[in-house]
C-alpha cells in the first residue's frame, strides 16, 4: 500500500500539470482566429510546439503509469525540465504572438480553473478513496490531511479568483500566482500521501 500510494501521489502531480497543459491549449486555441495576419505563422509554430511537448509529456506518464516507486521518482526529474519548457513557450507565446491582456486573462481563467478541479478531484475523490481501505481507526492522520488541503484549495481558489477579478494582470503576474497555487497543491498532495503511507500496515 506504501508503494501504492507514492505512485499515486506522483500520478496526481503529473495528471494536474496534463490538465493545465490542456487547459492552456485549449483556450489559445480558441483565440488563435483572433490573430492578426503577420503573426498567424508564428501562432501556429508556437501552437504545435506547445502540442509536442504536451504530448511527450503525456507520453512519458503513460509510459511509468504502473511502475513503482524508484521508477516514478526518476520520470519526475524527467517530466520537471518538460513541464518547465512548456511553460516557458506558453510565455514566448505572449510575448511574441499575443500581448492582448484579454487573451492571457482568459488562458489564466482556463489554467486556473484546470488547477481547482485539480484540487477538488485528489481531495473529493482520489485521496478518499484510497483512504477507504484502512480501518477507521488509522484515518484521523489522512482525514485532517484532507481537511487541511481543503483549507489550502480554499485560499489558492481565493489568491486566484481575486486576480481574475482584477483583469489588468500582465501573464508574469498571472503564471506566478498559478505557480504559487501549484505549489501549494503539491505539497498539500504530497502531505495526504505521507500520511496515507504512515497509515498503511508495516506489512502491506
Amino acid at each position: 500500500m506504501a508503494e501504492h500510494s507514492s505512485m499515486h501521489g506522483y500520478l496526481n502531480w503529473a495528471k494536474e500539470r496534463i490538465d493545465e497543459m490542456d487547459a492552456a491549449l485549449a483556450s489559445l486555441e480558441a483565440k488563435a482566429g483572433q490573430i492578426k495576419a503577420e503573426a498567424k505563422p508564428k501562432s501556429d509554430e508556437l501552437i504545435a510546439e506547445l502540442k509536442k511537448r504536451r504530448d511527450e509529456f503525456q507520453a512519458t506518464v503513460n509510459k511509468q503509469a504502473e511502475a513503482g516507486q524508484a521508477a516514478w521518482e526518476q520520470t519526475r526529474k524527467q517530466l520537471e525540465p518538460q513541464w518547465s519548457g512548456f511553460e516557458a513557450q506558453v510565455k514566448t507565446y505572449f510575448e511574441t504572438v499575443s500581448k492582448q491582456i484579454e487573451q492571457q486573462q482568459a488562458t489564466f481563467r482556463d489554467v486556473a480553473a484546470a488547477q481547482m478541479k485539480a484540487w477538488r478531484e485528489a481531495v473529493d475523490k482520489v485521496i478518499p478513496g484510497a483512504a477507504a481501505e484502512f480501518a477507521a481507526d488509522s484515518r484521523a492522520d489522512i482525514d485532517a490531511a484532507v481537511k487541511q488541503m481543503k483549507v489550502d484549495a480554499a485560499a489558492a481558489e481565493a489568491r486566484l479568483q481575486k486576480l481574475r477579478q482584477a483583469g489588468t494582470e500582465s501573464w508574469a503576474v498571472l503564471s506566478a500566482a498559478l505557480a504559487e497555487s501549484r505549489k501549494a497543491f503539491d505539497r498539500a498532495n504530497q502531505a495526504a500521501w505521507d500520511a496515507l503511507k504512515r497509515a498503511a500496515p508495516p506489512h502491506a
